[in-house]
């Protein structure tokens, strides 16, 4: 509504459009649906021909956001279409800046927005939205829901925070240093899987981008591979590893099921390399390395290991140093 203010401008169509009520306007705890949220979006933009909703010292038209995605859309992979969005924002607004930092050596990325002024009572909705048109447009590019490793935000924990961890998918840190999200840098090697047919549909209906995430996660096996590998003497149920990388149980083994996988068969192959690479590297008891990987038995061990390589334990250790 600040936008509508700013504009000298009336809501009341799109808060009809939207059964949007002027009691739950004076509702602190009121909640909307992500339709709601969508109309209400769409509507304002289109009324007040400003993309921004009144965030900036100049408008952003009907069709910025839409020109940002086509200009990106090119990209080989994920980094280049981010950091051409970046370096196009800039020429629209001077009020804030977005960066994409890569730290190589920890794995991890970090789009950061940086703002250049005093962004008064719109300055949570604003940066909230840049994150999210960016994180929406990001998992919609590259076809996989985009993890994070956190979402920072410069000012203290609203009374409605309970809603952040609903459009980020990860932890949510307040009173942080500038806005951001982190997550992992492979992501950003993704090729894009998009065409201009795609992008004309999705801009058709792209402001659900901004209120909902992205469902699947084609990097999910790779990060489950990653967490069983650090940890591989630890018992790892489903609940553990799906708290782990800020899933519910039900969509972990869902998402990795659409990919072909499983967390068991994923948990076998971390045991197995594991006991492979002590058995060949170390001279540890067989015992011992049953219990480095997870197996309080060795006779449960050696079972298992038969079952994954076709050998026992001590025939493959003798193979391996014979070759």
């Amino acid at each position: 509504m600040l936008a509508f203010e700013r504009y000298r401008a009336s809501p009341a169509e799109v808060l009809r459009e939207a059964q949007i009520t002027p009691a739950m306007l004076r509702e602190p705890d009121t909640r909307i649906t992500a339709r709601q949220m969508e109309i209400v979006s769409e509507g304002a933009m289109r009324q007040l021909d400003d993309e921004a909703l009144g965030w900036f010292s100049r408008k952003l038209p009907w069709g910025t956001l839409g020109m940002l995605c086509r200009a990106s859309l090119p990209s080989p992979n994920l980094e280049v279409a981010l950091r051409r969005w970046c370096r196009h924002h800039r020429l629209l607004v001077d009020d804030v800046t977005l960066a994409l930092e890569v730290d190589r050596a920890r794995g991890r990325a970090t789009l950061s927005v940086r703002e250049h002024r005093d962004l008064g009572a719109m300055r949570e909705f604003c940066l909230l939205s840049l994150l999210r048109y960016v994180h929406g447009y990001a998992c919609w590019a590259v076809d996989s829901r985009i993890s994070l490793h956190e979402a920072g935000f410069p000012f203290p924990r609203p009374r409605h925070g309970a809603v952040f961890p609903l459009l980020f998918p990860g932890p949510v840190a307040f009173e942080a240093g500038d806005a951001h999200l982190t997550f992992d840098a492979r992501y950003l090697a993704l090729p894009q899987r998009r065409d201009d047919a795609a992008l004309r549909a999705m801009l058709e209906h792209a402001l659900p981008l901004t209120v909902l995430q992205y469902r699947r996660d084609r990097l999910l096996v790779a990060r489950v591979r990653r967490f069983l590998s650090e940890h591989p003497g630890e018992a790892h149920d489903a609940d553990k590893v799906a708290r782990q990388l800020h899933l519910s149980t039900r969509s972990l083994h869902r998402h990795l099921r659409d990919e072909g996988a499983s967390l068991q068969r994923l948990k076998d192959e971390a045991r197995r390399e594991r006991a492979e690479a002590l058995l060949v590297r170390t001279d540890h008891p067989v015992k011992q390395v049953a219990r480095a990987v997870g197996f309080a038995d060795e006779k449960a061990f050696a079972r298992a290991f038969k079952a994954w390589t076709g050998e026992t334990p001590r025939g493959f250790r003798r193979r391996a140093a014979a070759r």
